[in-house]
């Protein structure tokens, strides 16, 4: 059940970049797709993240802190990074350094909770750094990499990390839909202010943009990008995480990779490169293999997770 929520968040995440990638051509700036997205996002899933915490509005106050890190970092920064590094990369490529994110959460844990990682997850993050150069292309020089892309998908790759982290610090008592909905309030608001005291470029594009080979009103990817791409896809990653754990359903991610070359494919006529393919088939492996070594028992011997486990992050 876990696995199968975990796909289809994947598939809804991965819509976000074909789509929003049409409003960029047409002159969007990524401040201002991004603040669009959430903050319609945030207010479909107001009404539903007010009826879920009915009763249960202690758990939210004492899990406030990590709302707002969520909505901060998990929210506003990964999707501002992304968007960023979409403008300089091809969707698929972007994706591909964002979840590098999976192979950072594998030495956070071993860093900070002394959870040495098992031989197969050894071998899912070697096989995430070899695909990652072949995305790269470091050797052959045969694809044109932006390095200012690949700093904002490195950034978005470190915020993914946190949107992992945070969102398996919660209660229980506080429900998907509610962490969600909080979230993206939060990251709308600090967007919203970013762009009133001109830290955040907010520029207008044009009214009708490129779509699959057609021109659409601008409106019309900006409602899949907030409906599907944040508002369905932010509550079923949560419950996601909540089933699996932060590390594999990190993992399972990974897939998003796969949707969005198909979504970018479809829509975009956009596809990476032969060997640039080829590295992505290598990172998404790593998924086999560390799933694998969760259901073996985990850590390095067998215990829980400390990711899993009511503590704080300090």
């Amino acid at each position: 059940m876990g696995l199968g929520v975990a796909l289809v968040s994947a598939a809804a995440f991965a819509t976000s970049g074909a789509f929003g990638k049409s409003l960029l051509v047409g002159g969007w700036s990524p401040g201002a797709v991004v603040t669009m997205r959430i903050t319609l996002a945030a207010v479909v899933l107001l009404g539903p993240a007010l009826w879920s915490l009915r009763g249960r509005w202690p758990a939210l106050r004492r899990n406030a802190w990590v709302v707002v890190g969520y909505g901060l970092t998990g929210v506003a920064g990964c999707q501002l990074a992304y968007f960023n590094a979409v403008t300089h990369l091809s969707v698929g490529v972007a994706l591909l350094l964002e979840y590098l994110a999976p192979v950072l959460i594998v030495g956070w844990l071993w860093l900070r909770h002394r959870q040495a990682p098992r031989r197969l997850t050894v071998i899912g993050v070697a096989l995430a750094v070899a695909g990652l150069l072949l995305v790269l292309d470091v050797l052959g020089g045969g694809a044109s990499v932006s390095p200012v892309g690949v700093l904002w998908g490195l950034g978005a790759a470190v915020c993914l990390v946190l949107y992992f982290l945070l969102a398996d610090h919660v209660d229980d008592d506080v429900p998907p839909l509610a962490l969600a909905g909080g979230g993206l309030a939060v990251g709308a608001a600090s967007l919203g202010l970013a762009g009133l005291v001109g830290v955040l470029d907010m520029s207008r594009g044009a009214g009708r943009v490129p779509l699959g080979g057609v021109v659409v009103d601008w409106w019309v990817p900006v409602l899949v990008i907030a409906l599907v791409a944040a508002a369905f896809a932010y509550v079923t990653g949560i419950a996601a995480v909540r089933m699996l754990g932060a590390k594999v359903a990190s993992f399972v991610a990974l897939t998003e990779v796969l949707f969005a070359v198909l979504f970018a494919w479809l829509v975009l006529a956009e596809l990476p490169t032969t060997v640039q393919l080829l590295g992505g088939v290598l990172i998404v492996g790593g998924l086999v293999a560390v799933r694998a070594d969760e259901a073996r028992g985990g850590g390095a011997a067998g215990e829980e997770t400390p990711l899993t486990q009511p503590c704080p992050i300090p």
